[in-house]
């Protein structure tokens, strides 16, 4: 009969923390005992030919004193020991390729022994074969092979108490139950061990494919919220080309009649060109789908910073006290950087008002140069209280924010504060010029 088995994670196995297996970090004595048998298990593949020899010479080294005895004349002779002692321990080799063969072979060693009358010391070769036939094969079978263990661990108790006197012969019941019950608690060892193993493997398993599943849907959330700038971009553009478009018609009769107005107005064409072609630069990392307006009009213009103060007023609306502080020319920005910095703002906002408590104190402040533009949503706590729970939403905020940051050479942090709320910080560059390739995340696909 052979049996297979499953093998655990091998060397190449993505790994895992016990921290993730175990679902939390708050219990550091699991943790210590995973780490551990983690790196024992570790040891056991990058060398796996000391357990397989450890194993047998020491069941052989347990028959030394049953050699010295048949050295002094008592028991079986030395050949017959030393045959029974390397048939006991020989096939152990052997023990995880073919454990019913291995069991079989050590349970027919132990019956010879037992007709020889002779004490080898080395059948715990059997016992060491039992567990391997616990861990390895099913039910089934490990119940015959259990089956068999108990019944020759009985005779042999019976044969060799018949030669005691009849006081410690009443005590052979005793101990045939006794001995039959570490038998089959060895077998019953080896198959916890093996389930154990099973569920490390599917808590390994199942941990490496969240991890896969939560960086797929991070990259999801980055892809939407690109194609969600993109169509907003879409819109800006879409808005400055109908200007352009409507200031060169009106252009074309002032340059016969009013020359200088016609060329003011160039002007202003050239000028609106100029920054429709900084924000379709700013689009070649940005990949989504394009969206027109049912109606055919002109598309409007997303919110810039301007819309800042209604934003702020439906916030208030709903508990919070927000104040706004501003330094610097916010409103001469690129259209495309007013929404972006809108939109991280909103989003602060928003994040406010699920996860802080409706009385909060929220300050918002924006400050430009002409380099960059520095954006902070702060609150001041404290978190909603249990019995108000924050709607459930996606996650995607932060993400959202960060891809809009980075289009603009930026980047986004955000954590807790000193005053038990939220902070979050947004840097963008103010630079007319696109920024350089590798500041804007880009995404491969098949055209």
């Amino acid at each position: 009969m052979t049996a297979s088995t499953a093998p655990g994670p091998g060397p190449s196995a993505p790994s895992v923390a016990p921290e993730t297996l175990l679902d939390g970090t708050n219990r550091g004595s699991d943790v210590a005992v995973m780490k551990w048998l983690i790196r024992t298990r570790q040891a056991d593949l990058d060398h796996p030919g000391f357990r397989r020899w450890v194993v047998p010479l020491l069941c052989a080294g347990l028959g030394l004193p049953a050699l010295r005895n048949a050295a002094n004349g008592i028991g079986a002779a030395v050949p017959t020991v030393l045959v029974l002692i390397v048939a006991f321990c020989v096939p152990l080799l052997w023990r995880q390729q073919r454990p019913v063969l291995v069991f079989a072979l050590t349970s027919a060693v132990s019956a010879v022994a037992l007709t020889l009358d002779a004490d080898t010391g080395a059948e715990s070769a059997r016992i060491v074969a039992l567990l391997n036939v616990g861990r390895s094969v099913r039910p089934a079978q490990l119940a015959v092979c259990l089956g068999i263990a108990v019944a020759q661990t009985t005779v042999a108790v019976v044969v060799r108490g018949a030669e005691q006197p009849n006081e410690q012969f009443l005590q052979t019941p005793v101990l045939a139950i006794v001995q039959s019950a570490l038998v089959a608690a060895v077998a019953a060892a080896g198959l916890v061990g093996r389930v154990m193993n099973a569920y490390i493997r599917a808590l390994h398993d199942r941990a490496v494919r969240l991890e896969v599943e939560r960086d797929q849907r991070a990259r999801l959330a980055a892809a939407a919220e690109r194609a969600r700038v993109a169509r907003e971009m879409h819109d800006i553009l879409g808005h400055t080309l109908a200007v352009i478009v409507g200031l060169a018609g009106g252009a074309a009769g002032l340059t016969e009649t009013k020359p200088k107005r016609g060329a003011e107005t160039l002007r202003i064409i050239a000028d609106s060109g100029r920054g429709a072609l900084a924000e379709l630069r700013r689009l070649l990392a940005v990949i989504g789908e394009e969206r027109d307006t049912e109606d055919g009009s002109p598309l409007a213009p997303q919110p810039g910073l301007a819309d800042l103060d209604p934003l702020l007023e439906r916030v208030r609306g709903a508990g919070p006290t927000v104040t706004l502080h501003t330094g610097g020319a916010l409103t001469g920005l690129a259209p495309g950087l007013q929404l972006a910095v809108y939109r991280v703002v909103q989003e602060s906002l928003t994040n406010t008002l699920k996860h802080a408590a409706p009385d909060t104190t929220v300050h918002v402040t924006l400050t430009t140069d002409d380099t960059s533009v520095h954006a902070t949503v702060e609150d001041a706590g404290p978190a909603r209280t249990p019995h108000s729970p924050a709607p459930q939403g996606e996650g995607r905020g932060l993400v959202g924010m960060r891809e809009r940051a980075a289009l603009y050479g930026g980047s986004v942090t955000a954590g807790p504060n000193a005053q038990g709320g939220w902070t979050v910080d947004a840097h963008f560059r103010a630079a007319t010029t696109p920024p350089p390739p590798h500041t804007a995340p880009t995404e491969k696909r098949p055209a």
